[in-house]
């Protein structure tokens, strides 16, 4: 009978956990609570130090976060998601893991913000937007689903530390088709599908 019991009461956990391993905001707030995490160790002042599996972003809770790509700018996988898709939504692969080293390079670097919202929307107060898309007047709500997917998943791994860096330490970058008077300031480290990408001469960056 006591087996019995406690067969019972094991088999009550397990469902319990698979239910709320399956509630999409129940993996959202997970997701959200790790990046937090994430983006705190990678910031400067944190340990830079690889997160454990148990630390780390899964695929289900990144996909659970803003799912339909119009949630407000505040949390870290959506501001790097978001950024992700509407600076290279168009390019390949490449492009968008690219934009997403940029970000993470800027967060690790005490020349930028110390959170990756905060990065991504830095000069927004000056009207010179570092990110061109969040001050460009247009609305920011996700058109396409699918880029939208790939964004999240790029996103997931660049916080978890698992995306190598396309970019050689870059913390600028622009599209082929403009020359901003900015990039003769800096060194052109690679250049990845429709994007140029730079860093400073020196430790300097702003």
């Amino acid at each position: 009978m006591r087996r019995l019991w406690i067969a019972t009461c094991v088999a009550l956990l397990l469902f319990m956990g698979q239910a709320v391993a399956a509630d999409p905001s129940a993996q959202a707030e997970a997701a959200r609570s790790k990046a937090e995490e994430l983006e705190q160790n990678a910031a400067p002042e944190g340990s830079q130090a690889p997160a454990s599996p148990a630390e780390t972003i899964t695929r289900p809770e990144a996909q659970a976060v803003d799912p339909a790509g119009e949630a407000p700018l505040d949390d870290a996988i959506t501001c790097l998601a978001r950024s992700i898709y509407w600076e290279a939504k168009g390019g390949g692969i490449a492009d968008m893991e690219a934009v997403a080293n940029v970000v993470m390079n800027r967060l690790g670097h005490e020349g930028f913000p110390d959170t990756v919202c905060d990065v991504v929307k830095q000069g927004s107060e000056q009207g010179a937007c570092q990110f061109s898309w969040w001050c460009d007047g247009r609305p920011d709500e996700v058109v396409e689903d699918d880029r939208y997917e790939i964004a999240k998943e790029i996103a997931r791994r660049a916080l978890n530390q698992q995306l190598p860096d396309r970019t050689e330490g870059a913390l600028y970058f622009h599209q082929r088709t403009v020359a901003p008077h900015w990039a003769e300031e800096y060194i052109k480290t690679v250049e990845v599908g429709d994007f140029l990408f730079y860093r400073p001469l020196g430790d300097a960056a702003h």
